[in-house]
């Protein structure tokens, strides 16, 4: 079986997109804290040793290192044999995916780490996120009005990437989707239920960023 090291940091949820997907698969994994806060992965020695891209996550497998989550998402479904979809369902897990990576996360976290982590983030841009924000998860919501799931009747990594920056705490994302997106809601508590699945800060451990609000 492999051997795996993820490098993370506790408020990256493309890390724990990851932390889950390999919980949920029945795998352990070494964590790697990074001191993210202090720039470290904008470094050229930190970019030399782990990263080129100069981002987190990396996942090492047997000291191979991996980067981009929704490539090793798809990599860990097909080697587990969990979470990819039937073959007729492919196309649409592809198409949530990318639209999660191009659209909703690209946005949610954008917006929790100024909002949440910027002493001086501009508020006519965070308004601007908001709005953009507001949109996807109405377009999500309206999509599981009639389906558990992204993609079929069971969670496909789909599921597991569009769920991750919604997962933390209320007062760090700002929203309230009891209020505005409750089937969103739902589909988290869905999710939850799933057996093994944990919350970030439980899979994430180690120093926190400093919060602004």
């Amino acid at each position: 079986m492999p051997t795996y090291r993820l490098h993370y940091f506790p408020e990256s949820g493309n890390s724990y997109k990851l932390a889950l997907m390999l919980t949920l698969c029945g795998q352990s994994f070494e964590p790697v804290w990074t001191d993210f806060g202090s720039g470290i992965t904008r470094t050229p020695e930190w970019r030399a040793r782990v990263n080129a891209m100069g981002e987190i996550p990396v996942l090492e497998e047997d000291g191979v290192r991996l980067t981009q989550t929704a490539p090793i998402l798809l990599q860990l479904a097909d080697r587990y044999g969990r979470f990819g979809g039937t073959a007729e369902e492919k196309f649409e897990v592809l198409r949530w995916l990318f639209w999660d990576n191009h659209k909703l996360s690209s946005y949610a976290a954008t917006y929790r780490f100024a909002r949440t982590f910027m002493p001086s983030a501009n508020t006519d841009v965070l308004a601007y996120f908001r709005k953009r924000i507001d949109d996807y998860l109405t377009i999500l919501g309206t999509h599981l009005r009639d389906h558990a799931f992204a993609v079929g009747d069971s969670p496909t990594i789909a599921d597991i990437s569009m769920m991750a920056y919604l997962s933390f705490p209320d007062d760090e994302t700002g929203f309230d989707l009891p209020a505005r997106h409750p089937e969103v809601q739902a589909w988290l508590g869905r999710l939850a239920a799933l057996p093994g699945w944990r919350p970030p800060y439980d899979l994430l451990p180690g120093q926190r960023l400093r919060r602004y609000v």
